[in-house]
């Protein structure tokens, strides 16, 4: 077995080879490109074990109304992070070609300090190591579980059967008002203007100006999505339109 180290501009990775196994090590600043979702040095970490909101996803405050739940909760990991060192350690590729990693910054799971306090939901489709703390932030009423929400992944195939999620005492009319086109369809704020189109295989992104962008409509459906900088884009594994 070989080990060998690489440290560039902040950025440490540590290999380990051998018969039947590798992993990685990165250190550094990372940029947060959302909650759930880093870029440091040439790599973007797509937090393992977690499912945070996306950044052009609606729900509802204590008191019934619309926030932009996906920016806040980016907003709340990037004050976390403060310009702090992280540690990741990768353990593979998702089908995005992004790293799938754990990540701490000194001696906390950054995945757990989101989902504990209620800006990610414990991805129990790959993972059940945050059950426990998605109980914590539920029965506490902590970040998204203050109000009513739909998770993440069923946001992204929303329809009129989705199910909602939160307070004990759900709004009447959540689930109507999280999917209604005025919230489903629309950029959240000045800044998400760039529309993506997931296909089965690759997802292509527009910029406004660009040929196709006034021809790709953004209707509710799991084959759009609304970035709010190019780099969130490519993060999430699409590419930049020819055209």
């Amino acid at each position: 077995m070989i080990a060998r180290s690489v440290c560039v501009a902040l950025v440490c990775v540590v290999a380990v080879s051998g018969a039947a196994s590798a992993a990685s090590e990165v250190s550094g600043v990372p940029r947060i490109l959302d909650a759930d979702t880093i870029a440091t040095g040439a790599y973007k970490i797509r937090l393992s074990g977690v499912d945070a909101p996306e950044s052009d996803q609606v729900c509802l405050d204590a008191k019934g109304q619309p926030w932009n739940c996906g920016i806040e909760a980016r907003e709340q990991l990037i004050k976390f992070s403060h310009d702090r060192i992280w540690s990741c350690n990768l353990v593979g590729k998702d089908r995005y070609g992004r790293q799938i990693g754990t990540c701490r910054v000194g001696n906390e799971d950054v995945s757990r300090w989101l989902v504990r306090n209620g800006w990610a939901l414990a991805f129990r489709r790959y993972s059940t190591e945050y059950v426990s703390d998605e109980e914590v932030a539920r029965n506490e009423r902590r970040g998204l579980w203050a109000g009513a929400f739909i998770a993440p992944w069923d946001w992204r195939k929303r329809g009129t059967s989705t199910m909602v999620l939160g307070a004990v005492d759900v709004p009447v009319g959540a689930q109507r008002d999280l999917i209604s086109p005025k919230t489903a369809g629309s950029p959240l704020t000045s800044g998400c203007s760039i529309k993506a189109n997931l296909k089965r295989d690759e997802c292509i992104y527009h910029v406004p100006g660009g040929q196709f962008y006034g021809r790709l409509k953004m209707e509710s459906t799991s084959q759009r999505r609304w970035f709010c900088s190019e780099a969130e884009a490519e993060a999430a594994g699409c590419r930049k339109s020819k055209r």
